[in-house]
């Protein structure tokens, strides 16, 4: 007996020492994977922090130089206005920099012997010395030619109104400036003077002084031919410093910054030692656990249990944050105006995006948008700007007020500094007259004649800043073209080798002249095959608006009703050649429509509706001056003739499957095929251009 249990001992010592040692070995590869996702981790985080930085920064920047642009557009124009007074200018060129007081000095060099009595050379300006004070000067001799010098060359010679390069300006208070210049013609189209603006680059220092996401950190700003407007500091750059950059598109400057690698894994390098401890700690509680072999079977049941209440609890609330948006299509079926449908893809069982829309005295009221971070965090953001968008629209009309007072509400409530980048607009169904507000979101495209971007301003996210002024904008969609709103989810979508979809695919997948779902199942079935096995990484909402117009004089509907019976086919068509004939349609093209519309209405007749019973096919036409349009309705089976395969016709008849021929003759004939079932009913759509 003392045998045996020296030998279960020996064995119990055994199989504890082989636990022991396989669980240092796990740890110690569990060490290394995590110091690995650690680093991983906190490069992205810190590629997020210096795109925060980049993009405030980026709008910081151009909250500066956009209003430059506009004032100096401005005083241009009115400089054209008053060639004929030259002793004028100095009133314009002080106005121009009393309003911005940005701006150093201002000044207009005119051609040479513009004004006979001014001299060969002219060029006043207006220095400011400061805070009220102003100096007048006349500059422009031998010693100061401005006709050779960058500002004045290149936009008297090109015309651009453009940035110049940073420049040494004796006149600006004796420093570096950068001058934004455009021309001033006469009557007659001639460049006959270009006018300056001057900034000087304390404040560009300033500003990427303030980029500081991590300790001894640092920006530098290049002009668009690479000289330096921001110089790094005196000390070297660290050899394991990370690079972000940011191209600012409206000055043409590069905006970059440097973060030292060693800044960002500092936290991580601290604990690895204690890491290091507890793991060996670790080992000491196991080695005693080994020795008692103690499974609490309880314990690990109500970790399950747990486990299972709260993916109950989060398929729950995934189910009130879907409850909230609307999610019915067609919305407003009464409304022959749109066509609209949306999708929401949450990356996780709760999302941050988010859509709605709402028809109110004939005006679709509209809005999409994407919360800064994921899961349950930024679905209770979402559901916040959901409520406060409803709240805000109910009494106010104009998209920049509904945008600002969002943003003032939830910057007061803003703790936890999340942002929602946001779209906002209101469609005037009379007419097709768009207002709206963009702050921070993804430029919608607008489906006309071709895919192109709708024009939009770089107002921030709200929730950033509660004193920002957003401002307005307005376009007006033709009949029948469509407005594509989408959250970053789509272009930022990532396949297996971190490829992004990027806007190129998105513009290539939509369509002009076709209905809103088939422009949504486009845009969806290819970011499925895009990102294939890849994980997730962002929410995915599409919001498409087609508007369709309003109701034409020139367009006429005629309605035919049958019943299930096949010996009233002629009565169908008796209706198309008359159609034909009000639409002076040929011959041949008259047949193709016949032959079209008797497929897929015998295709009812007989299979719709159980054998002996009677129903009803219904075949209304919309004939429009460039198109005809077939709705073919029954109340019968459900049964999408648009699902069936395309048919290879390259086979002989025996390789073919059985059927298909028919709506493969109907898809030939028509220019649009589209099916979909409403209120226990089946609507077969097709479109012919004439």
């Amino acid at each position: 007996m003392a045998k045996n249990m020296d030998t279960i001992k020996n064995q119990a010592s055994r199989q504890g020492i082989i636990m022991i040692l396989g669980a240092a070995l796990l740890l110690a590869a569990t060490s290394i994977i995590q110091n690995y996702y650690a680093h991983r981790g906190l490069l992205l985080e810190a590629e997020e922090r210096a795109e925060k930085e980049l993009t405030i920064s980026q709008l910081r920047i151009e909250n500066i130089t956009g209003p430059v642009e506009t004032a100096v557009r401005n005083t241009a124009w009115m400089v054209e206005m008053n060639l004929s007074k030259p002793d004028t200018m100095f009133t314009l060129l002080r106005n121009l920099v009393e309003i911005n007081p940005v701006l150093a000095e201002a000044a207009i060099g005119f051609e040479a012997n513009y004004y006979p009595e001014k001299g060969y050379w002219y060029e006043p300006v207006v220095a400011r010395r400061g805070d009220d004070q102003f100096e007048e000067m006349v500059l422009g001799s031998p010693s100061h030619d401005y006709f050779s010098l960058e500002w004045y060359a290149h936009t008297s010679r090109t015309g651009e109104k453009i940035w110049s390069e940073p420049y040494y300006d004796e006149s600006a208070g004796r420093t570096t400036v950068v001058s934004y210049t455009s021309p001033v013609r006469d009557s007659e189209g001639k460049i006959v003077a270009v006018i300056s603006a001057d900034l000087t680059m304390e404040w560009l220092t300033d500003l990427l002084n303030d980029i500081q996401p991590y300790p001894n950190t640092y920006g530098t700003l290049e002009s668009r031919n690479g000289q330096m407007l921001v110089s790094p500091p005196d000390n070297p750059v660290p050899g394991d410093a990370v690079y972000y950059a940011r191209h600012i598109e409206s000055t043409g400057w590069l905006m970059s910054i440097f973060i030292p690698r060693h800044e960002i894994m500092r936290n991580v390098n601290r604990v690895t030692w204690l890491i290091s401890l507890l793991q060996l700690l670790g080992l000491a509680l196991l080695a005693l656990i080994a020795m008692k072999s103690v499974k609490d079977q309880s314990h690990l049941a109500q970790v399950k249990s747990n486990k299972d209440k709260l993916d109950n609890e989060l398929r729950i609330a995934r189910d009130i944050q879907m409850s909230m948006i609307p999610k019915t299509f067609p919305p407003f079926p009464e409304r022959k105006e749109i066509d609209m449908t949306a999708a929401m893809v949450s990356a996780k069982e709760v999302g941050g995006d988010l859509y709605d829309f709402f028809i109110r005295n004939d005006k679709l009221y509209f809005c999409i948008g994407d919360v800064s971070g994921k899961g349950v965090p930024a679905a209770l953001v979402m559901a916040v700007t959901r409520s406060l968008f409803r709240s805000v629209t109910a009494h106010e009309t104009n998209p920049m007020r509904i945008v600002s007072l969002m943003n003032e509400s939830m910057s007061d409530i803003n703790d936890n500094d999340m942002f929602v980048t946001f779209f906002c607009g209101v469609l005037d169904l009379n007419n097709g007259h768009i207002r709206y507000c963009n702050a921070g979101h993804n430029a919608p495209f607008i489906l006309a004649d071709s895919v192109e971007e709708l024009s939009v301003m770089p107002n921030l996210p709200l929730g950033v800043k509660a004193e920002m002024v957003y401002r307005e904008q307005e376009v007006k969609l033709p009949a029948g073209a469509t407005l594509f709103l989408y959250t970053d989810g789509l272009t930022e979508a990532e396949n297996v080798s971190h490829e992004l979809f990027g806007e190129k695919r998105a513009k290539d997948l939509l369509s002009c002249g076709v209905s809103a779902e088939s422009n949504q199942e486009s845009i969806i079935d290819g970011v499925t095959a895009f990102v294939g096995d890849a994980e997730r990484s962002d929410d995915l909402t599409l919001l498409i608006i087609r508007y369709m117009g309003t109701e034409d004089k020139k367009v006429k509907e005629r309605r035919l009703v049958l019943h299930n019976d096949i010996q009233q086919i002629p009565q169908l068509a008796e209706f198309i050649l008359t159609i034909a004939e009000e639409k002076h349609l040929s011959q041949s093209l008259s047949m193709s429509l016949n032959l079209a519309l008797e497929e897929a209405v015998t295709n009812v007749i007989l299979y719709a509706y159980p054998k002996g019973a009677d129903g009803l096919v219904t075949i209304e036409a919309i004939l429009r001056e460039k198109s005809l349009d077939f709705i073919v309705s029954d109340s019968g089976r459900p049964f999408d003739p648009t699902a069936v395969p395309e048919v290879d016709t390259d086979k002989s008849l025996d390789e073919r499957p059985i059927g298909g021929l028919g709506i493969h003759l109907v898809r030939s004939i028509m220019d649009d095929v589209h099916y979909k079932r409403t209120d226990g009913k089946n609507y077969l759509s097709m479109t012919k251009t004439i």
